[in-house]
């Protein structure tokens, strides 16, 4: 009797693990979901390390500028990063991913994120969430407007300053992003910039120098008869801190740009470009050390760090493709590269304060070009076409904006404000006030 009580309930434990399977039958299954699941992830944490630079280009500016000013540096560096976040937001995000449009103009509108608890059925399976995707590309726009903070260091004013961020950020780097990585003309062109040597480093670096001829050298850097005198900065510890982070910071900026995580291969790609990226950063930095111990009986260490830094520009626009040798090459050319560019601007008397022309424009051109060692789907006419189309884009509407910014608002502070430091002078704090202090 009680047996044939507990049948009906032993029948229906039985049939659970049936019902259940018929349920997530109708759900997707891991081999449908996993790949959303890991290149979100993907974007998540390489966006947290690219984040980082940010810090990075920090304290790298505030080692290599003097003392009297370094509290601006910190204040430009941290309002440029919420600026690029607003803006980006605002409509640089769907400027620079317009998905349809005539591959070289469309202006978007803001950022809207994926659901809260968006389920899988509505989820873009085949990609990431937006939320990841918005977040790791809109780290890479506060890396172009870091660079410019840092050549026209010491005598620009801030507010103009922060309105150029704005543009830049907005409108500037999102439209010309997008005829790349938006599916635009240069990508159908076959154009090739895998992590951004041009995209990203060649765009701040042309912005910088724009505003560098319009903004003129700091007081006593070149002398009547044409002479370059050193400006030394004032913690080259902090620069040394700030390269490292940097350093750390592109393993996301390369790794993350392989876009996907959800293969064995994707995974493995990932880690390819992990070392490749290392080894071109080492390349430039021990290229930079023996070069100036030849030219100037001496090595210098801030030609160092930028030569690890060039080293990591060269590799970026091809960091999967080449071997751990080819990585080497290519980084150590961007430490030669920076070693002849640094004092080739002094004698054109362009003041860049901590050699980001050097390192992100002109570095970032030879890393567009050295694809076509290892790219075979890169053609040099085509690279060449694209480091042009950038530079004449970016380098002319930068010009006309600092123009327009000197014009009516000014962009350099007085002779007496930039003597005194812009700590003082523009936001009435120091960084180091114990030193200046009876």
């Amino acid at each position: 009797m009680n047996l044939l009580k507990t049948l009906p309930a032993a029948a229906a434990l039985i049939a659970l693990p049936s019902l259940a399977l018929a349920q997530d039958a109708a759900a997707p299954g891991f081999d449908e979901i996993g790949p959303y699941i890991m290149t979100t992830l993907l974007f998540c944490m390489a966006g947290f390390l690219v984040f980082f630079m940010a810090a990075g280009f920090a304290m790298l500016e505030g080692g290599l500028v003097r003392s009297k000013n370094v509290t601006m540096q910190m204040t430009k560096n941290i309002a440029l990063y919420s600026i690029a976040a607003i803006m980006y937001w605002f409509v640089g995000f769907n400027t620079m991913y317009p998905g349809d449009f005539n591959g070289f103009f469309a202006i978007g509108g803001p950022t809207v994120l994926d659901a809260v608890g968006v389920s899988a059925a509505d989820a873009a399976l085949d990609y990431a969430s937006v939320g990841s995707d918005f977040f790791f590309q809109l780290v890479f726009v506060a890396a172009t407007a870091s660079i410019v903070s840092g050549a026209l260091a010491e005598r620009i004013k801030l507010w103009p300053f922060l309105i150029f961020v704005v543009v830049l950020t907005g409108l500037m780097y999102p439209i010309s992003g997008s005829w790349k990585w938006g599916g635009g003309w240069l990508d159908a062109m076959g154009f090739q910039d895998f992590a951004g040597s041009t995209v990203v480093h060649s765009v701040g670096g042309w912005a910088a120098l724009a505003g560098a001829i319009v903004l003129g050298p700091r007081i006593g850097k070149y002398g009547k008869d044409g002479k370059v005198i050193p400006i030394p900065g004032s913690n080259l510890a902090l620069a040394t801190l700030g390269t490292f982070i940097l350093w750390l910071g592109w393993f996301g900026f390369n790794g993350g740009s392989q876009l996907a995580m959800g293969t064995v291969g994707d995974v493995s790609d990932v880690s390819r470009i992990f070392a490749n990226t290392n080894m071109a950063a080492a390349a430039g930095a021990v290229t930079a050390l023996i070069l100036t111990q030849v030219m100037f009986k001496k090595p210098d260490l801030t030609m160092v760090l930028n030569g690890a830094l060039a080293g990591l520009v060269s590799i970026t626009a091809e960091p999967l493709a080449p071997t751990l040798f080819g990585a080497l090459w290519i980084g150590a050319v961007g430490g030669v590269i920076v070693v002849f560019a640094v004092p080739f601007l002094d004698k054109l008397k362009i003041d860049d304060v901590v050699g980001a022309i050097p390192v992100h424009l002109c570095a970032g051109i030879w890393g567009t070009i050295a694809v076509i060692f290892y790219n075979s789907d890169a053609t040099l006419m085509t690279q060449l076409t694209g480091i042009v189309a950038y530079g004449v884009f970016t380098f002319a509407v930068s010009l006309v904006l600092w123009f327009i910014l000197k014009s009516t608002l000014g962009i350099r502070v007085s002779e007496e404000d930039e003597v005194n430091g812009l700590d003082m002078a523009e936001l009435g704090m120091e960084a180091y006030p114990e030193f200046s202090r009876g």
